[in-house]
């Protein structure tokens, strides 16, 4: 497939979409598809599954406004996601990413063979009764994923939402259930609780504070309502006055389930 950013401002790229395949595992409908030469992923607002919590109808704009924070943070974190009409109706259209199935950023392990340097989310049993360790490695790719999360206060980091590329990079997907106004962070990132952020971390902070106040508030406001934007901003000067990865807040679990 061609690199878009090549040839095209994926913004507009508005040939037709092509239904290609479907990802059967996700929750909610999710296709594989092609505009032209680029591959893509296509989530129809049609097919987005009634959650208690979330409004219905609006897990395709969450997951482009996390597009958003993302390139305001300046890390690359979530591959280019945008809003556009399908054969299924409108809904979210991101960049297809090969994942290098020889890396495992984020793993089930022995407790006895965590790999040196690596940080333990929790430990229990396997199906055996053997105990194992949730881990995941100490980059600082995931370190600015996590820091992502704590932003746009994502209740789904799943292991299997964070994508291993060449070169080190990592990509998060997955961001439909994000931006609530209630603490609501479940990830399998919390590797870095009570650690101090460093001064690029802190920086990328900054920048999304400073974006909404301008540009990236104006994007935020046609995707999520004044209140969801608002505890953004909250999150943001909270971050920033502690200087350090948070702790679990929500009341349910901190760590999705399943864990992949």
């Amino acid at each position: 497939m061609t690199d878009p950013d090549d040839a095209h401002d994926v913004d507009t790229l508005d040939g037709e979409l092509v239904v290609v395949g479907r990802v059967t595992t996700a929750s909610n409908a999710t296709f594989v598809g092609t505009v032209g030469d680029v591959q893509v992923v296509y989530k129809p607002v049609a097919g987005e599954q009634p959650l208690w919590d979330f409004p219905d109808g609006t897990l395709a704009r969450r997951e482009v406004a996390t597009y958003r924070v993302s390139q305001a943070l300046g890390w690359d974190v979530v591959p280019r996601t945008w809003l556009r009409d399908g054969p299924l109706g409108p809904g979210m259209v991101q960049l297809w990413q090969d994942a290098d199935p020889e890396q495992d950023p984020v793993d089930v392990v022995p407790t006895t063979a965590v790999p040196p340097g690596w940080r333990t989310v929790l430990e229990g049993a396997d199906e055996r009764g053997r105990p194992v360790a949730v881990v995941h490695e100490d980059s600082p790719a995931l370190r600015r994923m996590a820091v992502l999360d704590v932003l746009v206060n994502n209740a789904d980091r799943k292991g299997g939402h964070v994508l291993p590329v060449a070169g080190g990079h990592r990509y998060g997907v997955d961001h439909g259930v994000t931006f609530h106004t209630e603490p609501k962070l479940r990830t399998v990132l919390w590797g870095w609780v009570g650690e101090d952020l460093d001064a690029q971390e802190r920086a990328g902070v900054e920048r999304v504070l400073d974006g909404v106040h301008g540009a990236l508030g104006d994007e935020l406001a046609a995707l999520l309502d004044g209140a969801e934007v608002d505890a953004l901003v909250a999150r943001c000067e909270r971050l920033l006055a502690s200087g350090r990865f948070p702790g679990p807040e929500a009341a349910s679990s901190p760590v999705p389930w399943p864990l992949f």
